[in-house]
């Protein structure tokens, strides 16, 4: 289902160590944690899902995970730095094709868009199968995106600027956008808070199918409540979402140390 990517061709000189900053670094350990802890959860698909962020001091630029690596093989020293123009300025192999269009896009288009998260996890992807809103807002994880989701429909694969220019317009100012026939796609200003928006979707998703599949009426929140909710959820979510990645890195500190290698 991936495709490969030609890229390209010869890329312009760099400056590596203004691409080795201590800020670049961490970029790239927090990039890779979140990578092992999707792979452990059962949210990437294959070699098909990628994750992007802009490199820190450079907008031009972003990291993103190299065609050909499953989740659970990224390390901090595999992602590759790219520019929107298809060049691999730092790091082996290239991305794959729709990691490249989609990301490249998004972070060209959408300057608020720092991290571009993108599987085609289970739950949020059934979601995105069904027929109207994905979500009935019954749910109070569900609830943290109230007004912060746009749907967007199926357009086939994004092989093309064009499609991913498509796919960044449709998301405005959303954070999570669900993309119909396809999957879920979360944007966010620091890598931390896109974690945890991609880690609490999935969640809610999970719980909506189960209740759905109980056969008993869900009972949905009213508007106003929903709304006041989400705000409510709003207040602290970049700390709350900071600690979260720290305990992401804590529990593969000790069991697979590799990723920040």
């Amino acid at each position: 289902m991936a495709h490969a990517f030609e890229g390209a061709a010869r890329p312009p000189a760099v400056d590596r160590a203004a691409l080795d900053t201590p800020a670049i670094r961490q970029a790239r350990v927090d990039l890779a944690a979140c990578f092992r802890m999707a792979a452990r959860l059962g949210m990437g698909e294959g070699i098909c899902n990628h994750f992007s962020f802009v490199v820190p001091g450079h907008d031009d630029l972003f990291l993103v995970n190299p065609y050909g690596l499953a989740f659970c093989e990224v390390t901090a020293s595999s992602l590759l730095i790219c520019d929107f123009e298809g060049h691999v300025l730092l790091g082996e192999g290239r991305p794959e094709a729709t990691a490249f269009y989609i990301h490249a896009q998004l972070h060209r288009l959408n300057p608020r868009a720092r991290a571009a998260f993108h599987t085609h996890m289970p739950n949020a992807t059934a979601l995105c199968l069904l027929e109207g809103d994905p979500f009935v807002w019954a749910g109070q994880t569900a609830l943290k995106f109230y007004d912060r989701l746009a749907v967007e429909r199926y357009n086939g694969l994004a092989l093309d600027n064009t499609e991913g220019e498509r796919i960044a317009r449709a998301a405005g100012d959303a954070d999570v956008v669900m993309l119909k026939n396809h999957g879920p796609l979360v944007l966010g200003p620091t890598i931390a808070e896109a974690w945890d928006d991609l880690y609490y979707l999935e969640r809610a998703a999970e719980v909506q199918l189960r209740a759905m599949a109980s056969g008993w009426p869900l009972k949905p929140v009213t508007p106003s409540l929903a709304q006041a909710a989400c705000q409510q959820m709003k207040e602290g979510n970049a700390e709350s979402a900071r600690l979260h990645l720290e305990s992401v890195k804590r529990q593969l500190m000790r069991t697979e140390p590799d990723f920040a290698a």
